[in-house]
């Protein structure tokens, strides 16, 4: 690399961490060791998850085992939905073309097998063990260290439920972390719902490798920077392991998971429409007024110049930073189900590869304006005399689970 580049990515850090620390209660108080933990943990699992060979094997074999989950679920569609079009040339699309019966499927079978293997404690397993991880590094109790873990694997309402007990015991830091991991990550149920958008686009790479990287690198990155927003060392201990079962057999796994799935499918169709409609009469409306001027305005074009600062601390240059930032803008305002396809319909050569990969770590998180509402009304719901202080955190778990993904772009950069 340049000297260019090792100037970016080092101004990178600091920008991403100087930006937290406006929004810190006490910028005085705040333990850097942390930061430091924090940075150099993503270095560490970076390197293990990304380079070391055995590993990438694993991951091999998971990016097969997507491609069954993919046939297996287009089978299943095929037989509710109907059959996929032999003819190209056939005048209307077959209902697997469109997202709605194409894509949404995905969330529901993924969310099925994910309600599986968590019964069958293969999930329990792996979440504790980033759990512990984040206990030792960041000196947190291990209520919130295991609800934070859990969001690698499931969704950002569901991982609460497996602490409901402790959630009116947390302080105002620990449901700062619960908020920020769960925005900061992207759950096992939709990502290869993501993946089959973005093949197109990533054609050599193994995507579920890079959505799980992402996923637990931001976790660390979420507990750093809500150590810096809420500088507090109030720690919930409870014995996490005697927690009571979330399923109670594999065929109530099977039935929940499902139905869970189907929720958030028809939620994601139902945002999309909704939020597609007011982009449209955002931009009409932007569109009549720089008609006056001769200029040409979008919402994207405007998010891209708000962003594109970001996007270069993430070590994208600048001649690419405006195209980067607006696909940050598009996740953070509206949500990555419309930024993942705006990336996956870029022009070749928009980005490089090494950008594109970049920012597809920043968009990987649920870290957007309505996910802010669906957390405050899911744990809310679970422990209403909380809720309070849940919208009290909810902009700061918003900015923290933005600049934890950012974060998590600039770490895996340096490995491109």
């Amino acid at each position: 690399m340049e000297i260019q580049t090792y100037l970016q990515i080092f101004i990178g850090f600091i920008g991403l961490v100087a930006l937290a620390i406006p929004f810190s209660d006490n910028y005085k108080q705040i333990n850097y060791k942390y930061v430091l933990y924090g940075i150099l943990s993503q270095f560490i699992l970076a390197a293990i998850l990304l380079k070391l060979p055995f590993i990438i094997s694993f991951f091999e074999i998971l990016g097969n085992g997507v491609t069954i989950l993919q046939n297996a679920t287009v089978e299943g569609a095929s037989f509710v939905f109907g059959y996929p079009p032999t003819d190209t040339e056939f005048a209307y699309r077959s209902l697997l073309e469109t997202f709605a019966f194409g894509v949404l499927p995905y969330i529901i079978v993924m969310s099925c097998i994910s309600a599986i293997l968590w019964h069958w404690g293969i999930l329990p397993y792996i979440v504790n063990i980033i759990s512990k991880g984040c206990q030792k590094l960041f000196n947190i109790g291990g209520p919130v260290g295991l609800g934070a873990a859990a969001n690698v694997f499931i969704g950002q309402v569901e991982a609460p439920l497996l602490i409901k007990p402790y959630i009116n015991k947390l302080s105002k830091k620990e449901l700062l972390i619960l908020m920020t991991a769960g925005m900061a990550t992207v759950a096992g149920s939709v990502m290869v719902a993501l993946i089959s958008i973005l093949e197109i686009q990533f054609v050599n790479e193994n995507l579920i490798q890079h959505f799980l990287t992402a996923s637990i690198l931001s976790v660390f990155a979420a507990i750093m920077y809500a150590n810096i927003m809420i500088p507090s060392n109030q720690i919930t201990d409870a014995d996490t392991d005697k927690r009571s079962k979330v399923y109670k057999g594999t065929m109530d796994a099977i039935t929940t998971g499902t139905a869970q799935g189907s929720n958030i499918a028809v939620s994601v169709g139902t945002i999309l429409i909704a939020v597609i409609a007011l982009v449209y009469i955002a931009n009409s409306f932007l569109g009549f007024i720089g008609s006056f001027v001769g200029v040409d305005l979008s919402i994207q074009q405007i998010l891209g110049y708000i962003f594109a600062p970001i996007a270069w601390l993430m070590g994208i240059p600048w001649n690419e930073a405006l195209i980067a930032g607006e696909l940050l803008g598009i996740k953070t305002t509206l949500n990555e189900f419309i930024a993942y396809p705006a990336l996956a319909a870029l022009e070749e050569g928009a980005l490089s590869d090494k950008s594109k990969l970049i920012i597809f770590y920043g968009l990987c998180g649920f870290a957007n304006l309505s996910s802010v509402g669906i957390l405050i009304s899911g744990i809310g719901s679970m422990a209403p005399e909380r809720k309070d202080d849940l919208i009290s955190v909810s902009f700061k778990a918003l900015v923290a689970a933005t600049l934890a993904s950012c974060m998590t772009g600039l770490v895996v950069g340096c490995f491109v």
